[in-house]
Order: structure tokens, then sequence, then C-alpha cells
């Protein structure tokens, strides 16, 4: 008996954490015309592996079909009966022979149903990983990164058996059923409908079962997303945890999430496991009917010994596959609650949608206009209300005001994450859902506050921003904007090993690491966005130094609180509740004295107080 935790219900108050995740059961019937949809994924291997895995399933196959027809008929009715030795000597040889070809079979059904179903779930998540990387912005806004892996990962692992095994095995065992009933029959109508009597009993329990099963592994589904999701969470929020002294109280809230999880997986297992000793029951049954009504056909003289013992061979090999196909059953219960979700997800349209006729935005000046722009996140919140600016080529501007004033939305329109609900964006007079995205992003680079660093090597991390680029102009890039100097004082320089997020470098290090990314990729449009918000004064001053190279003939937007990154800055909008309420040069903004003047002397009265 498994021990739940004491803190169970106090670990429930905090579940709500997880409702984003929008993982939830999926209520509908057992949809075969989906489950064809997954199979598809066959298709590529239908004239290659697929083929030779079905002709070696149906060598061994028909090899145990016939083996004991040749030992009741042959054997024992002609050749024992009437003391046929060298027949039975050859029926020997000729059975020995037969099951070394369906030793052969067996091999070659197993080694290629296994490479057929490593393939078709190297395909499938590789289709999946491929969409999800082009869903816009707002399917990663409701979502937290571990339910998206449990998708990605734990959902079509939970397919491999279904393509390694099962599909090969379920046309394995329904020849073997059709073949042994038809044999039956064919022997001893009588006999064989006395014993296939219980097989509508069978069906009528199993179909009771079907629903309640499958509901129970969407459920394992759905914990097991919980669980990776706080997974995910507490390793990359390990510093705060510790820094507030919470691991016990996070070690609790993991033993409660990990505990719903160990009680789906038991309540699944425990209901899928009732099909095995139901089909258990029913080969007792249908040998206590063989043996009473047989011997009573013998007697009759309605069978003959041969047959009976081909029929006890029969009914052995009857119910194994109906046990398989119990277990099969179960295991196309868990491969459609995970394809349901697999399916969810490749079903999902991104919100920023292209255009068939899109056209390529090729050579971009970068002279940037909002055109009356409105945008809503959602319908109770609209994020800017009628937007009318200009950037032109080449100038640097800077979007200031408070939080949520709507300066992000701005640049996550330019680099179209996100459409206006109403009004225009364009660029170089051309509105962006008339471009291809592709066009759009490569041309305009983005240098976030919170620097992402992938694992591999410093040259690899800049060179993300251009993987084209030679050695030589990753380290010219990396000079450019002062990041060489530390680079070079790393054990392997430009070739150190980086673990992801980059925890071995400073933030300073890591920004500057973002700024030789975003230079290497030569954009026409650079946005900062609060991008010298996590350093320090004196790398400030690289940076500062390093933008004026890397601004210089390109169009810049810069989001800022610290106002004196963008005093030289050629244009100022700034906005509250997305809204434009003053734009123009500092010298202009502060000769009116009004919000940016405001702004501005309060920060210097908040580096006075200090």
């Amino acid at each position: 008996m498994v021990k739940r935790p004491k803190h169970k219900t106090e670990t429930n108050k905090h579940l709500n954490r997880f409702k984003y995740t929008q993982d939830q059961a999926i209520e509908k019937p057992f949809n075969w015309a989906q489950m064809w949809r997954l199979l598809k994924y066959i298709k590529p291997y239908t004239r290659t592996l697929l083929p030779i895995a079905i002709v070696a399933m149906l060598i061994s196959t028909i090899v145990r079909l016939g083996v004991p027809i040749l030992i009741g008929k042959v054997a024992i009715d002609i050749a024992i009966a009437n003391g046929n030795v060298p027949l039975l000597v050859q029926l020997v040889v000729g059975i020995a022979i037969m099951y070394l070809l369906s030793y052969i079979g067996n091999a070659l059904r197993i080694k290629y149903v296994n490479i057929l179903g490593q393939n078709v779930i190297y395909d499938l998540r590789e289709h999946l990983f491929s969409h999800v990387q082009r869903l816009s912005h707002k399917f990663f806004d409701s979502r937290s990164a571990g339910s998206i892996l449990v998708r990605i990962m734990n959902d079509i692992n939970s397919l491999q058996e279904l393509f390694t095994n099962g599909i090969i095995n379920l046309l394995m065992d329904i020849v073997m059923l059709s073949g042994i009933v038809v044999i039956l029959f064919f022997m001893s109508p009588k006999l064989a409908l006395a014993i296939l009597v219980i097989l509508p009993i069978m069906f009528y329990i199993s179909t009771k079962l079907r629903r309640n099963i499958r509901r129970s592994w969407q459920q394992v589904r759905i914990q097991q997303s919980k669980l990776n999701s706080h997974l995910n969470e507490s390793i990359q929020g390990i510093r705060i945890t510790q820094s507030f002294s919470q691991e016990k109280e996070n070690a609790e809230f993991f033993d409660g999430v990990n505990s719903d999880n160990l009680e789906s997986w038991n309540t699944a297992v425990k209901k899928s496991a009732m099909f095995r000793p139901f089909v258990e029951m029913s080969n007792a049954v249908g040998t206590v009917i063989l043996i009473a009504y047989g011997a009573f056909l013998i007697l009759q003289g309605d069978i003959v010994v041969g047959t009976f013992v081909s029929f006890s061979f029969y009914l052995g090999m009857f119910w194994e596959p109906i046990s398989r196909l119990g277990m099969m059953y179960n295991q196309l219960l868990m491969a459609m609650a995970a394809s349901e979700r697999i399916f969810e997800f490749l079903d999902e349209e991104p919100n920023v949608e292209e255009k068939s006729n899109a056209r390529k935005l090729t050579d971009m000046k970068g002279h940037i206009e909002f055109d009356h722009v409105q945008f809503a996140y959602d319908e109770k919140r609209i994020a800017l209300h009628d937007i009318n600016l200009e950037m032109k080529q080449g100038q640097t501007v800077a979007l200031v005001g408070h939080t949520g004033s709507g300066k992000s939305t701005i640049a996550n329109l330019i680099s179209r994450f996100y459409d206006p609900t109403k009004g225009a964006v364009k660029i170089d007079g051309v509105d962006l859902r008339d471009a291809t995205i592709d066009s759009v992003r490569q041309q305009i680079s983005v240098v976030l506050q919170d620097t992402f660093i992938f694992s591999g090597t410093i040259m690899d991390n800049i060179r993300f921003g251009r993987p084209s680029a030679s050695d030589d102009e990753v380290k010219e890039a990396a000079k450019v904007v002062g990041a060489d100097d530390f680079i070079q004082r790393l054990n392997n320089g430009y070739e150190t090993e980086v673990e992801e997020r980059g925890n071995i470098l400073s933030a300073g290090e890591r920004q500057l690491l973002s700024f030789a990314r975003a230079l290497l990729a030569d954009p026409r449009i650079l946005i900062l966005d609060e991008a010298t918000a996590s350093i320090d004064t004196e790398t400030e001053v690289k940076i500062q130094n390093a933008l004026r190279k890397l601004l210089k003939g390109r169009t810049a937007i810069i989001i800022a609180h610290r106002l004196s990154t963008i005093r030289e800055a050629d244009n100022i909008f700034v906005l509250e509740n997305g809204k434009i309420l003053e734009n123009g040069s500092h010298h202009e903004l502060m000769d009116q004295k009004g919000e940016y003047y405001e702004l501005v002397k309060a920060q210097f009265q908040m580096l006075d107080a200090i």
C-alpha cells in the first residue's frame, strides 16, 4: 500500500500554479480517424521496412497455424494410428524445418519493426518540434516550458511501443485469430461454436471498460505535465529557492505533485490490469468446455482423437493473441491519449499567419510606421490605443514610460511576434502582414534584458546571429562591442563551453555576448529592450561606445528605464497606458517640462537620495 504524504492537503492549495498549462483531459470518444492520422507517419516506410516486417510475420504465423494440423491430423490420426514410422520421421524433420523458418521470420520481424518504430518516432518528434517553433508568442504565453516538453518527449515516447511492436503484433494476432477460427470450424463446427461462445461476453465487458481506462491514461499525461513543469520551474529558479531557504517547502510541494503522478499511474495500471485476468478466466472456461464437450463428441464418434489434440493446441494458441489484443487495446488507449495531446499542438495555428502570396521584404531600409495601431492581448487588456508614430531610416528612437505603458508591445509588433488588432505596422511602406515572416525577422535583431545563452561554446553563441559567419568575423564582432577582453581571460577563450543560460558568466558578460550576436547578424533594425538594465556602470560605458558603431546606419529602437542611456536618441516617445503622451529629442522634451521631464527629475532625485 502506497503511503500518502501528510502534506497532501497543504500541497493542493498551491496547485493553481499549474493552471496556465492548459493541460486538461480531452473528453472525446475513441477516434479511429485520429488513430489513422497517427498511422500515416508509417507511410514513408510502406515500400521498404514495413513489407519486410509483414512478410516475416506471415512466415512465422503460417508455421504456427500449420504445426497443430500436422501433429493432430497427420501424426496421430495417420502415422501413429497406422504405425507408419517413415511418415512420422518425415513429419518430425518437416516440423523442425518449419520452426527454423519461424525463428528466422521472428528475428527479421523484431529487427525491422524496431527500425521502423524508431524512424517513425524520430519523424513525429521532429515534426512536432518544428511546428512548435513556428507558433506565435501567444501560444507560449499561456503554457509552461515543462508542459511543452512533456508533449515532445513523454507523449511521443509513449507511442514507441505502438510503433515498434504494437502494429505488427496487431496484424499478427488478427491473422492468427482468423486462421484459428477458420481451422476450428473446418475441423468441427460444433466444438468450435461451443468454445467460442464466450467471446461475445468478453467483447461486451471490454467495451464497458474502454472509456474509463482511456480517461485514466489521459490523467497520467496531465500529472506528468504538472510534474515536468514543476521540475523545470524548480531547476530554473534554484537560486531564488536557496536565497529564501525554501528548499523544504519546495521538496514538500514536489512530493505532493509526485504523489499525484504516482496515484494516477497506479489507477491507470490497476484498471488496465483487469484485462489479463479476465482473458485467463476465459481461457479456463474454454478449456473446461473443450475437455467436457470434446470427450462427449469423441464418444459419439463425431470427432477423432487427432482433431481433439489439434483443438487443444489451437485453444492454447487462441487465448494468447486474445490476451495480447487486450494489452494492445490498453496500448491503443495510451497512444490515443498521447496522440490527442500531440495533435492538439499540431493543430494549433500561429496567431501570426503568413499569407500565401506574402512577398519577401528584401534590402530593408528600416523606415518604420505605425498607422492607427491598436493592440490587445485579450479582450479585457488593451495594450496600445490608436498609436501613430514614425521611425525614419537610420534613426535611433527611444521608448520610455512606466511599466505596462506599451513599450515592449511596440517592439513585439515591429518584429511581428504579434499582429495589430487594428491599424497597420509598416516597414519601408509595406504592411508587415503582406510580407513573409522570415524575411522580416532575418533583418531585425533583438537584444533583451534577460539574455539567453545556449549550451555550447562562446563562439557558437555569438555565431547564432549568423551561422555562416567565419571565426574571424565572430571575433571582430566581439571586439567591436568590447566582449573580447573578458572572453580572452576565460580558460579556453572563444572555445570555452558554457552551460544553458550561461551561468558561468556574469550578467554584464552575457549582455556583451548578446550585443556581439546582434552585431554579427548585421540587422537593418535593432531593438534593445532594457538591454543595459543588468549592466554595471563600467560595462555600460563600453556598451555606449560599442553602440555608436552598432547603431551606425541602422534604425534602432531603445527601450530603457535608465534614461541616461537614451539622451542621444534622435526621437523619444513617451508612453502611458498604451498612448503616446509626447515625443521629441531629449532637449526638446526637457524644455516642454511635461511627462518626460518629470520622469528624468524623479530618477535624478532617486539617485541623489542614494
